[in-house]
């Protein structure tokens, strides 16, 4: 029981990332139709900025909130310059674009940072807990909490904010959201910044936990795609649900297996929800092309 206890926990964590950057998949979904392949770099620049500025000696509470508004800044400057030149454009090749930047991007890290890994201290003391037999690495406490703030927080400004209504709106319906008067290139704007947030903050989150580098962006921006897909296109909650699946899987897949298979089984689940409920398990939000 200690033993699937633990797996849980460290499953938990790494599904909280992959909430977080599923959640940014349907973010901009909504807002574009277009899925963001480059959404994995965002957690890339997150983790190495913070690891720069904490480098150059800035407290660990800074370098990370400067971190994750530098990525929110670069999320903004992408629909800015790429997306809304073209959104007109057939989705496919908005899609393909996405590809490019995301390799831009990988590029200029690479030239910025070098290929080497890189870690993080963690938020707060460093002791592991020990409740009940499990053994609990504090920085996993934070991913879930920080992960659980986020998504309370992104709820509360689709609730509660004008822009966040005006997103709501125009995934609704653009046309119409045009007719009375919510300008689409600005629903792309916050769409793009607020996906690039929580992207960065899952690079700072992660990095103590497990590494960084410049392609890291690869491997976590394919978990948050299945995690989106897992729990419907576009749909926030079922990304966050899928993502904290989609870590509960690997990680069991990896305790009671072989680290081997974690990837493995991960996809099995990804075919099985897809054969199973084509539309993700909450069902995928289709909506007029902006």
């Amino acid at each position: 029981m200690d033993g699937f206890l633990q797996l849980a926990i460290s499953g938990v964590a790494m599904g909280s990332i992959y909430a977080l950057v599923g959640l940014g998949y349907a973010l901009i979904y909504n807002a574009s139709h277009v899925v963001n392949l480059a959404q994995g770099e965002f957690v890339m620049l997150g983790g190495m900025g913070a690891v720069s500025l904490a480098g150059l000696g800035l407290p660990l509470p800074v370098a990370m909130f400067l971190a994750v508004v530098g990525t929110a800044l670069v999320g903004l400057l992408m629909a800015r310059l790429t997306i809304e030149p073209r959104r007109q454009a057939p989705v496919l090749s908005l899609m393909l674009l996405t590809i490019g930047v995301g390799i831009v991007f990988r590029g200029v890290a690479m030239l910025l940072w070098d290929k080497e890994v890189h870690t993080l201290a963690p938020i707060g003391s460093g002791d592991l807990i020990r409740i009940m037999g499990v053994t609990i690495v504090p920085q996993t406490l934070w991913v879930i909490g920080l992960m659980i703030v986020a998504v309370l927080a992104v709820d509360s400004f689709f609730r509660r904010s004008r822009h966040g209504k005006a997103i709501l709106a125009a995934a609704a319906h653009p046309m119409a959201a045009q007719l009375f008067g919510i300008k689409i290139d600005v629903v792309l704007r916050w769409s793009f910044t607020l996906s690039a947030f929580l992207g960065g903050l899952a690079g700072v989150l992660v990095t103590p936990l497990t590494f960084t580098s410049y392609d890291v962006g690869l491997n976590l921006g394919v978990k948050g795609f299945s995690a989106a897909i897992i729990g419907g296109m576009g749909n926030g909650l079922g990304a966050v649900v899928g993502g904290l699946l989609l870590g509960l899987t690997e990680s069991m897949a990896a305790g009671y297996l072989s680290s081997s298979y974690k990837d493995l089984i991960a996809l099995l689940v990804i075919l099985a929800v897809m054969l199973l409920a084509p539309q993700g398990i909450f069902g995928a939000r289709h909506k007029e092309r902006v």
